[in-house]
């Protein structure tokens, strides 16, 4: 498969810049694979798909303020920071981006807040954009943190042409994230209310709950144009025994098993073990899926609409196939559906 065969023309006006009203009326394109049908519904019909024992496999990672705003030392040039990873929370150690990076050089120092209340000094240079950070602050950990974060705002994606409100620390996020680490949202999971759970709960669905820290690599460019040459940057993530016990169980019994998102996609299928089923697993994970795949766990997957040439985009037509994809997208753009993460959702069954 061939990157060019993901090319297609998407309006600039059909990425949402802001989250619809309520996280639940977004609008729901569902795919049948097996009979190539395609109906319009809204997020909230989620609820007439799935009943008793189908499972829904989410991503409760959680995301933090991490783009901070700086001033250079002597020069007073703005600088963006982009948090990335704690790498030595006693050290205060963080692998960051910056923008410009032509401006920053080891033993540059940057101040952030106002009276430049927090100093940071760059010690490494990881890779073009990258650097490694000391923040000089002498205080507990705890309070050095909530300094940070206090400092940081939520790091829209760049194609939300818009600085970001006290409304995005909340709607950037899924309802049930937990586990603080991603500067991506898991965007299909935007779409949940407490209200639809609650229902879905009452019809005997389950949720299931990993870990998967989304990463800048999500909007990486793919330069190659044969995809096996491609390498994805990995991702942090986690599968608990009793997480994957209660989905290989409901696989066993036949029941609809939901991937919601890529980023849960991308992690069931990196841990699965000779006999189809899922294992428990800590660590990171670079898997790159495109065609030919034959998926091992999740037999439906909720994903938004992903731009193209995108490796989500690419997942996505894997699972679904690629013609009735491709052309579902195409239908999308005609009806106007909103695209990327503050945008509209497809449902694959």
């Amino acid at each position: 498969m061939k990157l060019s065969k993901f090319k297609f023309t998407l309006p600039q006006s059909l990425i949402a810049q802001e989250p619809s009203k309520f996280r639940d009326e977004s609008r729901l394109m569902v795919i049948h694979r097996d009979k190539g049908k395609i109906e319009h519904r809204v997020f909230k019909d989620l609820i007439k798909y799935f009943g008793k024992g189908d499972v829904f496999i989410m991503n409760n990672t959680k995301v933090f303020p991490c783009r901070l705003y700086g001033n250079k030392e002597k020069t007073g040039a703005r600088i963006e920071v982009f948090l990335l990873r704690e790498l030595n929370p006693d050290m205060k150690l963080w692998d960051v981006l910056v923008d410009p990076a032509r401006k920053i050089r080891i033993g540059n120092k940057m101040y952030f807040g106002p009276n430049d209340s927090l100093v940071a000094e760059v010690i490494d240079n990881t890779t073009s954009r990258g650097r490694t950070l000391r923040f000089l602050y002498d205080g507990k950990r705890e309070e050095f943190k909530k300094m940070l974060y206090g400092l940081g705002s939520t790091p829209l994606p760049r194609y939300i042409n818009r600085e970001s409100t006290p409304e995005d620390a909340e709607r950037y996020q899924t309802i049930y994230a937990s586990v603080e680490g991603a500067v991506v949202a898991p965007a299909a999971g935007l779409h949940f209310s407490r209200e639809l759970m609650k229902r879905l709960e009452i019809k005997d669905c389950r949720f299931e709950y990993i870990t998967v820290h989304s990463g800048l690599g999500n909007y990486r460019e793919i330069d190659v144009e044969d995809l096996s040459k491609h390498k994805m940057d990995s991702e942090q993530m986690k599968i608990e025994e009793k997480v994957a016990n209660a989905v290989n169980d409901a696989k066993d019994h036949g029941k609809r098993i939901c991937a919601v998102g890529t980023s849960v996609m991308r992690a069931i299928e990196s841990s699965v073990s000779t006999d189809g089923h899922l294992k428990e697993y800590d660590g990171w994970t670079n898997k790159f899926i495109f065609m030919p795949y034959d998926f091992s766990i999740a037999n439906c997957m909720i994903t938004n609409f992903h731009t193209p040439l995108s490796s989500l985009l690419m997942l996505t037509a894997t699972f679904g196939g690629y013609d009735l994809i491709m052309d579902a997208y195409q239908i999308a753009i005609k009806e106007e559906y909103r695209f990327c993460a503050y945008g509209d959702a497809m449902l694959i069954l």
